[in-house]
């Protein structure tokens, strides 16, 4: 081996070592996110950025990845899908498919939600990516458009091998895009059900959607590695919360937990659309344009959740003017919305319309029509 490579290979090892290693919380420490499914706003956390094993809660993205392919018309709830030898054999809970069964979409979701099913599953990835390697690339895929940084999947049941890992905060994001897909409405809020001909009976681990008139249901899972977790929602009045709880010490501790977590959120916090008075846009002046001005809009306003009562102050920030040419929606300035000192969120100003460059035959046609008129 030649010196400069002995030499880049060094600084590589070295590179290596500096890299941050994922965060892990203490055992007892119980993470937990309260968020408002419908703008996305956080409302309480505590460890919710550092990663935990989250047992079968993975089993949502495998239910989300579902919804999307029956979104895609690649199947249908009513979609008869027929086993393989995937199912053979496998560990845990269990639907007790063989090779050769056939069963619904519709069942499966059942069965993957409402009966932590294994087998289900195996069954939905391999319909859906081919094989399970496949599906959980797919997995890591959808993690990443979601925004869920800090999430590794390494198989469709949520199996622990110590090399998968998330973050509360990531599975309330998962949950908020679960929430939009209303294919999954009856697997996750439905407590006691039976498939397969009423052969299988199926009773949901998350006691919620037995006991909470405004469930809007999700998951419970527990697991030696990971402990007691649970996400779950509830709806009133058009507001969402979510609730995820990991690592809870008992099963009692995360449903205390997110039922206070999501008793909080109504009562404390309200959906609100900020306000800005359009009077105050007034026109931006334009250099070397074919206009002096343009006038501004406002691009589209976020809803947010904020504790009841808020009220939010706005800061436009504009320059002077602007250079010609000016596009259509050219972005040229922004609104900051702060409740008290705190940003919560950001809107741009944009154009109304175009306004080209003044060239020297624009001018001169402005001259001789003015000279002429």
């Amino acid at each position: 081996m030649h010196m400069k490579q002995i030499a880049v290979l060094l600084c590589l090892m070295c590179f290596m070592q500096m890299l941050p290693l994922p965060v892990r919380a203490e055992e007892s420490e119980t993470a937990y996110i309260l968020m408002e499914a419908n703008t996305g706003c956080i409302l309480d956390s505590a460890y919710a950025e550092e990663i935990r094993p989250v047992g079968s809660l993975a089993k949502l993205m495998t239910a989300y990845l579902t919804a999307k392919a029956i979104e895609n018309q690649q199947i249908s709830l009513d979609t008869v899908l027929t086993a393989g030898e995937s199912v053979s054999g496998m560990k845990g809970a269990v639907i007790w498919l063989k090779p050769g069964d056939a069963i619904t979409v519709r069942e499966l979701l059942l069965g993957l939600i409402a009966g932590n099913a294994n087998d289900a599953s195996a069954v939905l990835a391999d319909k859906i990516s081919g094989n399970a390697e496949q599906f959980v690339m797919d997995m890591n895929a959808s993690a990443f458009d979601l925004g869920m940084k800090s999430t590794r999947f390494t198989n469709p049941q949520g199996f622990d091998d110590g090399q998968a890992y998330s973050t509360a905060h990531d599975i309330g994001l998962l949950c908020c895009a679960v929430l939009q897909c209303p294919v999954l409405n009856e697997c996750l809020t439905t407590w006691r059900t039976f498939i397969l001909n009423d052969t299988v009976e199926l009773v949901n681990e998350n006691t919620f959607t037995r006991t909470m008139n405004t469930c809007r249901g999700l998951k419970a899972s527990h697991s030696a590695e990971s402990g007691y977790c649970l996400a779950s929602a509830s709806e009133t009045d058009g507001m969402i919360c979510v609730a995820v709880v990991l690592n809870a010490p008992d099963e009692d501790s995360r449903f205390s937990l997110a039922k206070k977590l999501l008793n909080t959120g109504f009562s404390q916090y309200q959906i609100t659309l900020p306000a800005f008075a359009e009077e105050f846009l007034q026109p931006l002046k334009i250099r070397n344009g074919t206009e002096s001005a343009v006038l501004l809009e406002l691009s589209s306003l976020p809803a947010l959740a904020v504790p009841s009562g808020t009220q939010l102050s706005a800061v436009m920030v504009l320059p002077e003017f602007v250079q010609a040419p000016v596009k259509y929606h050219q972005r040229v300035g922004k609104v900051y919305f702060y409740q008290g000192k705190t940003l919560l969120c950001e809107c741009s100003l944009l154009t109304s319309e175009a306004v080209p460059e003044m060239l020297f035959s624009s001018a001169c046609g402005r001259v001789l029509h003015f000279l002429f008129s």
